[in-house]
């Protein structure tokens, strides 16, 4: 018979992924008690069915996309990946969907780990159901934490329930390649995981409802990534939703579009976007609604809730939708709840501890694909429509001797935005092989505000794809 336990403690965080792992962490640093509720595998979407195994069947992909182009390598790397390796790579990258090693970290680190499903149940209280059907009921007396994150979103097309579709989680841990993929969505997850299938073999079919794909980031990005999709012998579709599919007798997708056009598949992917994680961890003992994204104020502090001891972290407060923006939510929640509960003022301040900017002013993002994608801060569209008075500054990538070293027949181009006022970059767009590590230096520059007249004194070293910089600064210049 179920038995029902109460324990006390000063930090309960609902979700061990990376974002729940960080605040308690750094609550437990601070020397407040801490508990971790996790239903599922602790290290979370990250670590099994996302940033991990994805970029783990990616790297060969991109790889050996590099190496066909380099001289006196090309004939080496002519023959199919070696699918066998790269799953096998992939699981050991997802700890083969155990996760001992982040237990073990958890314990390390001093925290408590209860396994079971985690509902809020009031003021400061959760209630947990373990796996072996008991309730134990857990109590804090500073804060609560909801690191729950994000799941796909599905679209609401009749026989769903009979379809099984593929989400992102089933893309990143299938242990075979499906003969014919098709992938539903023009963004990061639709991308990225049409570029690694058809590298393992599969026949994709990239369904985009927009004119182009990567719709919200410069339009050159999703134009060069699109040429090379097809190059590869994806076929690529713009303008087009699913407005019927079936599995049929034999296993297969019957899919209808609304061009009238119809097409089979082994499976379909959806990457049609993310819902929160918010539907059954008890938002409404609380007066929220189940199934909502939970807002906050730059304190990480669920803005709907008196008292000061709600938080929401990651994915689930919609603030910026990636794990590193997660971990930076998770830092500075940790950093508020310990002011807190030694009675200190926050110092509120646009970059202090206690402030989470950066996830609305400086957001870096890369998709791994072929080419690259790498961004941060504003795209030019936005700029326009937040009357922003910016001059864009492009440059070919391919023009410089890094990236001919790097790859003879190298495309790729960089856009900066500078604000003409204050003559600071407010965004930075890069594509191209390679281009994911310049990524950091445009985040700086941005975050810091580092006057044009400052970035001409950070030399670039020769021959680096680094140099294309100095390129935009002297375009900026001359134009």
């Amino acid at each position: 018979m179920p038995t029902e336990n109460i324990r006390t403690y000063d930090v309960i965080v609902i979700g061990a992924g990376p974002v729940g792992e960080n605040v308690a962490d750094r609550t437990t640093a601070a020397g407040l008690s801490t508990v971790i509720v996790e239903s599922e595998l602790a290290g979370g979407e990250c670590s099994y069915w996302a940033c991990e195994p994805s970029k783990a069947l990616l790297r060969p992909a991109l790889l050996r996309a590099d190496a066909m182009h380099v001289p006196g390598l090309d004939p080496a790397v002519k023959n199919p990946l070696d699918v066998e390796a790269v799953l096998a790579h992939r699981n050991r990258m997802s700890a083969d969907w155990k996760d001992d090693g982040q237990v073990e970290w958890i314990k390390s680190a001093g925290i408590d780990l209860l396994r079971g499903h985690g509902r809020l149940d009031g003021v400061r209280e959760v209630s947990v159901q373990t796996p072996d059907g008991d309730t134990v009921r857990l109590r804090a007396r500073h804060a609560v934490a909801v690191c729950t994150g994000s799941r796909a979103a599905l679209p609401d097309l009749p026989g769903m329930d009979t379809l099984r579709p593929w989400t992102s989680r089933e893309a990143t841990s299938a242990q075979r390649p499906p003969g014919r993929l098709a992938i539903v969505g023009a963004g990061v997850v639709g991308v990225e995981m049409a570029t690694a299938w058809q590298a393992l073999g599969s026949r994709v079919t990239l369904l985009a409802r927009e004119d182009g794909l990567l719709p919200r980031m410069e339009p050159f990005a999703g134009e060069l990534v699109t040429e090379r999709l097809r190059e590869a012998g994806a076929d690529v579709r713009f303008d087009v939703s699913v407005v019927a599919a079936r599995r049929l007798g034999d296993g297969d997708v019957r899919i209808t579009l609304s061009d009238g056009d119809e097409l089979t598949a082994d499976e379909i992917l959806f990457a049609t976007g993310r819902a929160p994680r918010s539907e059954d961890i008890g938002l409404g003992t609380v007066g929220l609604t189940p199934g909502d994204w939970l807002p906050t104020d730059d304190s990480l502090t669920v803005t709907a809730v008196p008292g000061n001891w709600l938080y929401a972290v990651g994915d689930v407060n919609r603030r910026a939708l990636f794990t590193h923006q997660g971990k930076y939510q998770a830092r500075i929640a940790g950093a508020v709840i310990a002011a807190r509960a030694r009675g200190e003022e926050l110092d509120t301040d646009r970059w202090a501890p206690h402030s989470s900017t950066a996830d609305l002013e400086a957001v870096p993002g890369v998709v791994f694909t072929d080419p690259e994608v790498a961004s941060v801060g504003l795209t030019a569209a936005q700029a326009e429509r937040d009357g922003r008075a910016v001059d864009v500054v492009d440059y070919e990538i391919g023009h410089l001797a890094g990236a001919v070293q790097y790859r003879p027949d190298y495309r790729g181009r960089a856009r900066v935005l500078i604000d003409r006022d204050r003559h600071v970059v407010v965004g930075a767009t890069f594509v191209g092989p390679g281009v994911g590590e310049l990524l950091y230096s445009a985040t700086v520059a941005i975050t810091g505000e580092v006057p044009v007249e400052r970035l001409w004194h950070a030399v670039p070293a020769f021959p680096t794809i680094s140099e294309v910089w100095l390129r935009l600064l002297e375009t900026w210049r001359d134009s």
